[in-house]
């Protein structure tokens, strides 16, 4: 993004393959993203895009506490945390400028279901999901720090098609050619949701959902990246379906994270909204 805006693209005639670098901005910015959401009819939580601390002071009084502080542009949850009152917002806010010159203040949505879809996009508009998965814990923990199913198992068969029809309508609207990877906060007593985000790359999840389906999504976005249509890709791994085979599973499967409590003795051993966990553990069984 930084090099598109100093027009580096531009001087050395570099063409980016693959998503669009609006694209990326559109889903990243979290002030741009909300109106490209609410463009087509979906919901983000209500939230506001700040860049002190007294303009977050005042989107959390408009919000009302509890509210979730978030830098944008950041990974792994960098500086981000929930805040009851003015005082511990203070904290975060200086927190989370530190690290991006853009803080997101989100409505909390803690105890709220967290479920995510993995889908991929060719040129040519065809679209699939890879895979679902769903947080055991609920909103508020980071899924780097969550233990996550595939495929979900509270899900009823109409909330699962309604997220799912909801992701490929969004990866559509912005354009994204590749994988995507789309978060929801589902309200555990009705059908109520939020997009949380969407992240227009492979992510720690895609490494998840390639392990559980058998789906090479690397792969398949490289060669989507160059233009190639789904159904002209073959899968690497089954060698007998193309990539427009949307997996079925029989089975289900399980990551648990792992901490190296050994190595950060100081850090605080308690799960939150910032991914503190060094790894995983996958296991898959038939129940």
């Amino acid at each position: 993004v930084e090099l598109q805006k100093s027009k580096i693209f531009e001087k050395y005639n570099v063409n980016v393959l693959g998503t669009p670098i609006q694209s990326i901005v559109d889903t990243e910015d979290r002030k741009i993203f909300a109106e490209k959401i609410n463009a087509i009819g979906e919901k983000v939580a209500p939230s506001a895009a700040v860049t002190s601390v007294e303009e977050a002071l005042a989107a959390a009084k408009n919000i009302g506490y509890p509210v979730m502080a978030r830098s944008a542009f950041s990974l792994g949850g960098l500086g981000s945390g929930f805040a009851n009152n003015e005082e511990e917002l203070k904290v975060l806010a200086h927190q989370a400028l530190s690290h991006s010159d853009q803080l997101i203040i989100d409505k909390s949505l803690k105890g709220w279901k967290e479920v995510e879809y993995e889908v991929v996009r060719d040129a040519y508009d065809n679209c699939i999901t890879v895979c679902n998965m769903e947080n055991v814990d609920p909103l508020g923990i980071h899924t780097g720090e969550s233990i996550v199913v595939a495929p979900s198992q509270t899900l009823s068969n109409r909330e699962y098609y309604m997220l799912r029809n909801t992701a490929i309508k969004v990866i559509r609207h912005f354009g994204i050619v590749g994988e995507c990877n789309i978060q929801y906060a589902l309200n555990p007593n009705s059908e109520e949701f939020y997009i949380i985000e969407v992240n227009a790359r492979l992510s720690r999840s895609s490494a998840l959902a390639s392990k559980a389906t058998g789906y090479p999504l690397a792969y398949v976005a490289a060669k989507l990246a160059l233009g190639i249509s789904l159904p002209v890709i073959k899968n690497s791994v089954t060698r007998v379906t193309t990539a427009c085979f949307e997996p079925s599973l029989d089975y289900c499967v399980v990551k648990i994270p792992r901490w190296d409590l050994a190595k950060f003795n100081r850090v605080s051993t308690k799960i939150g909204s910032s991914m503190k966990s060094v790894g995983e553990v996958m296991s898959i069984g038939r129940n």
